[in-house]
């Protein structure tokens, strides 16, 4: 399977949810976002009772072979607070000065553009190695990878490029732990485990949507094999029923992907998939609800009033791309959204 075809896979449930039609932040089902796949800082996890978890797990079988290896790589987003200020009078550089009198604002406009404040996420990628099954039995991995927080400035001009506002966007910083371990369960057949854990060092203090900050956030896994098979957990062949029902999945759940009889990748997912999923191929791009019918959802954005269009563009940099892309399509590529038929199979027997 190409990387790109895996990766938008990733990308279909990594984003879900990120912004939902009517793609507003008015909108009540953009008041409560990021609700799949969070690892929490453990401290607001005890603090909760664990109803917001600090670990996510998988356990998948491979049939394996002494020249068997796995990649392991960990993918998720991480929050980042947009907030808007506003420089009056504008500047042309941003002095001393001029960064002491950026006013916190709402809403901006700059070049023709409305800026708003929301909140960003950014992707983060944990590459947690190579490993040799046979290095990996018995032992444990543990692969700590820190994620740096910080502040960024972004500068908004006006038609005469003078600075009339800027965006500022903080992230906070997150320790994620990851760690890796095979236990051999069948004369070829190996358990590989994959425990992701958030370490940060957070402070209980404050709501929810604090602790998200330092979350976790559509936390994925993809394990890749050389030189050996991943089982399906949905069906496992004859001899690993028992080897796959004894697999625990903790927030995560290990699916096939590739074409069909494709054995070599597992994707890990905290939205429950069949193996081998597919992203449509009429479908023009992301609309972050892919259990959502393309067409339906593109002919909504279409009738979108201007107003509502303008806080969709101002809300974010994805939500604008969606809406950009949309109004371009064309009569043929709606066409092709309209009644595709997938599969015709035979009706076997008698239906009365």
């Amino acid at each position: 399977m190409s990387q790109s075809t895996l990766d938008r896979i990733v990308a279909a449930t990594l984003y879900e949810g990120y912004i939902l039609y009517p793609y507003r932040p008015s909108s009540v089902k953009n008041q409560v976002r990021w609700t799949f796949g969070g690892i929490h800082p453990r401290a607001w996890s005890e603090a909760t009772g664990g109803s917001d978890p600090w670990v996510a797990q998988t356990q998948c079988l491979i049939r394996a072979t002494d020249a068997t290896s796995i990649t392991v790589r960990v993918r998720f987003l991480q929050l980042v607070t947009r907030t808007v200020a506003r420089l009056d009078p504008p500047a042309r550089v941003l002095t001393t000065d001029a960064l002491a009198r950026l006013e916190d604002v709402d809403e901006l406009r700059a070049r023709g553009v409305n800026h708003r404040a929301w909140d960003e996420a950014t992707e983060i990628a944990i590459d947690c190695g190579t490993h040799a099954l046979t290095h990996l039995l018995g032992r444990e991995v543990v692969v700590e990878h820190p994620i740096a927080g910080g502040d960024e400035l972004e500068p908004l001009l006006d038609e005469q490029d003078h600075i009339v506002g800027a965006l500022q966007r903080e992230r906070q910083p997150m320790v994620a732990e990851v760690t890796l371990t095979a236990a051999r369960v069948g004369a070829d057949l190996v358990r590989v485990g994959v425990v992701i854990r958030n370490v940060s060092a957070f402070h209980v203090d404050g709501d929810r949507d604090r602790a998200l900050h330092w979350s976790l956030v559509s936390t994925h896994a993809i394990l890749t094999a050389e030189h050996g098979a991943w089982l399906s957990l949905a069906d496992p062949p004859a001899d690993a029923v028992d080897a796959a029902a004894a697999c625990r999945n903790i927030g995560l759940w290990p699916v096939l992907v590739g074409d069909v009889g494709a054995s070599d990748i597992v994707l890990a997912s905290p939205i429950i998939l069949e193996d081998h999923p597919e992203v449509a191929p009429e479908s023009s791009g992301d609309l972050f609800d892919a259990t959502e019918i393309d067409e339906i959802l593109s002919l909504r954005i279409l009738a979108l009033t201007d107003d509502e269009k303008a806080e969709m563009r101002a809300s974010d940099s994805r939500a604008r791309a969606l809406l950009d892309r949309t109004e371009a399509l064309t009569g043929d590529d709606l066409m092709r959204m309209h009644g595709t038929i997938r599969e015709v199979r035979p009706v076997i027997g008698d239906r009365r």
